[in-house]
């Protein structure tokens, strides 16, 4: 009975919804992409064969091929890997940075809070995708640069997030009650601050996953990625540009791709979100 009943509450979730089912089978789909691309196709992503080339999508080639010869789906499976490990560096980068600012910013207060946040403000009034352009175009070309200008183009607003809920938690009764019962500052921080201010950051990191995906991409198709012909995401966008008219598939199903796990990964934040506040 309980096996039953266990089946129709997984039945009614998924009836219930069908959007966020489909949006984490798209992540995990991405995900083992990146893990395990040769389980998904057999053709090589950098050999082509020139009279195969820029064939339309079909049985044999599900994305179709490029100008020469290559299997676009097997570009785009294998070049997940690199456009994911970018992405998370990303979000690492700026998940584990803006919260320890934010952290010690709302926790200490008073003239390095002001500083911090000030500096936090000026990164603010820069959307991320310009300040990740500036940023790479002085550290220099390849995907590792890339992730580190986006991740800390996004450093503000995890700082800001964390600063917020760490003012929030501050004045709760029982981290006046481990103060007042003798506990280190840096234990209150640790053990009673950080671990009830995380949960909208983490939902804040799943969200960021999605924009980090956008502008990584954005960033590779204007060519600061890696060097072809190393398959990416938004260079594989790129190339298919002088092929538009004769060669629609080369553009759209990548840019397809970038949308569907952009989208997920919003989808996916907001049922976090909800969850939160249940």
């Amino acid at each position: 009975m309980a096996d039953v009943l266990a089946v129709r509450a997984r039945a009614g979730f998924v009836l219930r919804r069908p959007g966020l089912v489909l949006a984490v089978l798209v992540l995990v789909v991405v995900v083992a992409w990146a893990l395990a691309p040769d389980l998904f196709t057999s053709y090589d992503p950098l050999a082509g064969v020139p009279r195969q080339k820029l064939q339309a999508p079909s049985g044999a080639h599900l994305f179709g091929t490029d100008e020469t010869g290559r299997d676009v789906f097997a570009r785009v499976v294998h070049g997940a890997a690199l456009s994911l490990r970018a992405t998370v560096s990303a979000v690492l980068i700026a998940l584990v940075a803006g919260s320890v600012l934010g952290l010690v910013a709302g926790a200490r207060g008073g003239w390095l809070d002001s500083v911090l946040m000030r500096v936090m403000d000026v990164l603010l009034a820069v959307p991320p995708i310009l300040l990740s352009l500036a940023l790479v175009t002085g550290l220099g070309f390849g995907t590792t640069k890339v992730a580190i200008a986006v991740g800390v183009a996004n450093v503000a607003h995890f700082a800001r997030l964390m600063r917020a809920e760490v003012l929030r938690v501050r004045g709760s009764v029982y981290v006046e009650t481990a103060r007042a019962g003798g506990v280190r500052w840096f234990g209150v921080l640790t053990r009673h601050i950080l671990p009830n201010a995380a949960g909208p950051v983490i939902v804040l990191a799943v969200l960021t996953f999605g924009t980090a995906v956008l502008e990584i991409s954005a960033l590779s198709f204007l060519g600061y990625g890696a060097a072809p012909p190393t398959p990416e995401w938004g260079s594989l966008v790129a190339g298919g540009r002088a092929y538009l008219a004769s060669a629609w598939w080369m553009t759209t199903l990548p840019g397809l791709v970038i949308a569907a796990v952009v989208l997920s990964a919003n989808r996916v934040s907001r049922a976090l979100e909800g969850e939160r506040h249940d």
